[in-house]
Parts: structure tokens; C-alpha cells; sequence
């Protein structure tokens, strides 16, 4: 390799380098000015209850199917592998575990991305393509406090609410399975996963992992919107990148926050 080659390549490294840096610290600074606007954007909640519906309501249909046939999955594939150990009757408990600790935020998170996250950078790169957001600047607008906080709170509300239909749907389907069609008893299902879940540990760590989910979805599908090249090609990419982000910065914090919550 030619020295000239190899210097080629360390500015080239380089570059993409200081790109991306430049990138994470402007990311870093949109998100510090969204949560500057919480207490501007909450005195106008009505936009953000508009935004509640649009990306909570719309994909509403599409968790309660999901939640309830990993439900079913669950209840069977739980009976036949508790069954061996003659504890059946512990398949209630099972069932709600999995769901309400890692299945329901990590599932809902992932479908909520491929949902309302495409959407919402669609629509966010279709009105920079549109030149909307240049015309609101020509307004005096600020398009972030107009456009992305209520959309930004409004993922951020939606998401656990929706989690936690998932997983209420889902033990729904998993009793389905094993008590209707199975024949576990069913006071011994409800009873063991009164006894075994545990609100703040378990139900609460649900909870902080679908926040922590939808506002790392949510920021992601709002900043691949702004920053997309102002092209129905530059628009696609950013909606692919917002799918691809968002999955796996999901299931990067689920590892995370499970070694968090469960080592203290």
C-alpha cells in the first residue's frame, strides 16, 4: 500500500469521525432544547393529546393483536416446558413475567418504532422537503417548539401506555391457552401471579424500561425526520435509518437496564 493511499484512508476515517461526532453532539443539543420546552409545550397540552391519538390510537390495533398472540405463544410454549417439572399451575406467574418485565416494553418498543417512528419521520422529513419548516423560521415559528416537542411528548405518553396493554392482552392469551384450552387450573393461574409479581420490582421496571423506550424511539424517529436530506430519496433513507436505529438501540438498552435493575 502507497504512503499516498494510506493517508487516503486515515483522512477518510477521519472525516466520517468528525461527522459523527458532530452528528451525536447536535443530537445532544436538540435533546437538551426538547426538554427545555417541556414546561412551554405542556401549557398547550392539547397539542400534545393530538399526538397521543395520532401515535398511540393508530397503533393501538396492531399492539392488541401482537400482545395477544405472543400471548398464546407463550402460554403453550410455558405449559410444555413447566410441565416437565410437574408446575404447571405455575404458568400464571410465568406468563406475567416475561411479559410485564421484558416482553411487553421490548415488543411494543420494536412495533412502535416500525409504526409510529416511520411515521412520524416521514412526516417530519415531507414538511422540511415541502420547505414548511423553512417557511415557519421565515414566520419567526420555532418549528422544534411547534413541530417535534409535541410530537416528542407525545411518544414519550403513548409508549407505556401502550406497553402496558400489551402485556395485559397478552396474559389475557396466555390464559386463554392454558386455561381454556389446556386445563390449568384457573385459580391456581391468577393466584400464583398475584403472588408472584411484585408491583414496584417487576411492574415498575416495565414501566421505566417503556419510558426509557419511547423517549429513545421517539427522539430517534423526530431527528432522522429534521435532519433528512429534503428528497423523497433523503426521506426513505431517514426512514429506513429510523427503523434500524431504533431496533437496535432498543434491544441495546433492554441488556442495559436489566443488568441495572436486576444486579442492585
Amino acid at each position: 500500500m502507497s504512503k499516498s493511499v494510506l493517508v487516503n484512508l486515515v483522512a477518510d476515517l477521519g472525516f466520517a469521525t468528525r461527522c459523527k461526532l458532530a452528528e451525536m453532539g447536535y443530537g445532544a443539543r436538540m435533546m437538551a432544547r426538547l426538554l427545555a420546552l417541556t414546561g412551554p409545550v405542556f401549557a398547550r397540552f392539547g397539542l400534545i393529546r393530538d399526538q397521543i391519538f395520532f401515535l398511540g390510537n393508530y397503533s393501538l390495533a396492531i399492539i392488541t393483536v401482537s400482545g395477544l398472540f405472543v400471548g398464546f405463544v407463550l402460554g403453550l410454549q410455558s405449559y410444555y416446558a413447566l410441565q416437565r417439572y410437574g408446575s404447571s399451575e405455575a404458568l400464571g406467574l410465568l406468563v406475567a413475567l416475561a411479559l410485564v418485565r421484558e416482553l411487553g416494553p421490548v415488543i411494543t418498543a420494536l412495533l412502535f418504532a416500525g409504526r409510529a417512528g416511520t411515521a412520524l419521520t416521514a412526516e417530519i422529513g415531507l414538511m422540511k422537503a415541502g420547505e414548511q419548516l423553512s417557511a415557519m423560521e421565515m414566520m419567526a415559528v420555532d418549528p422544534v417548539r411547534r413541530i417535534l416537542a409535541p410530537r416528542f411528548w407525545g411518544g414519550v405518553i403513548a409508549m407505556p401506555l401502550l406497553a402496558a396493554v400489551f402485556s395485559a392482552v397478552g396474559i389475557v392469551g396466555g390464559w386463554v391457552v392454558g386455561v381454556l384450552m389446556i386445563g390449568v387450573d384457573a385459580g391456581a393461574f391468577w393466584s400464583q401471579m398475584q403472588s408472584g409479581v411484585d408491583v414496584w420490582r417487576d411492574v415498575g421496571n416495565g414501566i421505566v424500561k417503556s419510558f426509557v423506550f419511547g423517549v429513545t424511539v421517539t427522539f430517534i424517529a423526530l431527528f432522522q425526520g429534521f435532519e433528512a436530506q429534503p428528497t423523497p430519496e433523503g426521506v426513505a433513507r431517514a426512514t429506513t435509518r429510523t427503523v434500524v436505529l431504533a431496533s437496535l438501540a432498543v434491544l441495546g438498552l433492554d441488556f442495559v437496564l436489566t443488568a441495572l435493575m436486576f444486579s442492585v
